[in-house]
């Protein structure tokens, strides 16, 4: 598979693992860019820049091939050492940085000066374009779908990948509610050179998780997350479980809610101590759509050779019907 965004990160296919907080570390990134596709580390998954640093050697350990760093920029009353995060990332050879959040505005010149590249993950349009305006190299659309934080705007990916494709330039990789190959062959046909996985990358051998999480994303199905923060327009997309159905019905009680009155439930040690025990319903557990579509657990190498192989044959048949239509 060539396209723009392969010869861009010089991977085998057109393939990115997203930036997950506690998931994006050594051995699923490497396992993920072995596999022909691009790792990613998170920056903050790291409790600092000498520990990103460490986290960099060990991922290189276990790959020669490509792999990213993600940097999310998010509005805290007390931010965390973002420059320093990536001067880490960049003084230790990363080519690929993804960037979140805010705008990468203030961190693309330094980035282009150590010779990386920049992908952009936003969720409208109008923030894409910006991002475009602003120099960097690719740009990552989320639709609804998508775990995480999908935005306030609500569009779905089968309208807001076309959209963006009809107004971005650079190339587009579309993210939220991809899972299979099939998924990867529509968001092709609505104009994207490559996908971005978070949620279905969880569901695999490689993913530093507990096995029970991971069932549980294999037994959800396509109703089951639920989108808290949304009276704080602030929306996140999480596994429903115990911890966020309490979420939602602190936020909708008569009288409404501050953030102050969930922040004990959805606090990243929290979040974090659910994924490493696999205690379902001790924390926030941050889960997309595609649970629905999620049905084991393979090896990153096995996912990602099947989607391939899944992602031709759909575009093949699609042909054929468009043809004996005709």
């Amino acid at each position: 598979m060539k396209t723009r965004v392969t010869e861009l990160l010089k991977t085998k296919y057109p393939i990115i693992q997203g930036g997950m907080q506690w998931v994006g570390r050594a051995q699923l990134a490497s396992a993920v860019s072995n596999a022909g596709g691009l790792g990613i580390l998170t920056a903050l998954t790291q409790p600092d820049p000498d520990a990103l640093k460490e986290e960099i050697a060990r991922c290189r350990s276990m790959t020669d091939k490509p792999f990213g760093v993600n940097l999310t920029i998010l509005p805290t009353t007390v931010p965390p050492p973002y420059e320093a995060y990536l001067e880490a990332a960049l003084d230790s050879g990363v080519k690929v940085i993804e960037t979140a959040g805010r705008s990468p505005k203030a961190f693309i010149d330094r980035i282009k000066q150590a010779g990386a590249v920049v992908i952009h993950k936003c969720t409208a349009v109008r923030h894409a374009l910006s991002a475009e305006r602003a120099g960097v190299d690719a740009i990552s659309i989320d639709g609804f779908e998508a775990a995480g934080h999908p935005g306030e705007d609500d569009v779905g990916g089968l309208v807001l990948f076309a959209a963006a494709a009809a107004q971005v330039r650079i190339p587009l990789i579309a993210s939220g509610g991809i899972g299979t190959g099939e998924g990867m062959a529509a968001a092709f046909m609505l104009g994207a050179e490559g996908v971005n996985m978070g949620t279905r990358f969880c569901a695999t051998k490689e993913a530093p998780i507990h096995d029970s999480i991971k069932q549980a994303l294999v037994a959800a199905g396509e109703r089951d997350t639920n989108l808290i923060f949304r009276t704080f327009r602030n929306t996140g997309r999480v596994l429903r479980n115990a911890v966020s159905d309490a979420v939602i019905a602190i936020e909708t009680r008569p009288g409404g809610a501050e953030f102050a009155d969930v922040r004990s439930l959805v606090t990243g040690e929290r979040g974090r101590r659910a994924l490493s025990t696999g205690e379902l319903d001790g924390g926030l557990v941050w889960a997309s759509q595609t649970v629905g579509l999620i049905e084991d657990i393979p090896s990153c190498q096995e996912l990602i050779e099947r989607m391939a192989g899944d992602c031709r044959l759909a575009m093949a048949k699609g042909l054929e019907a468009f043809s004996d239509g005709c």
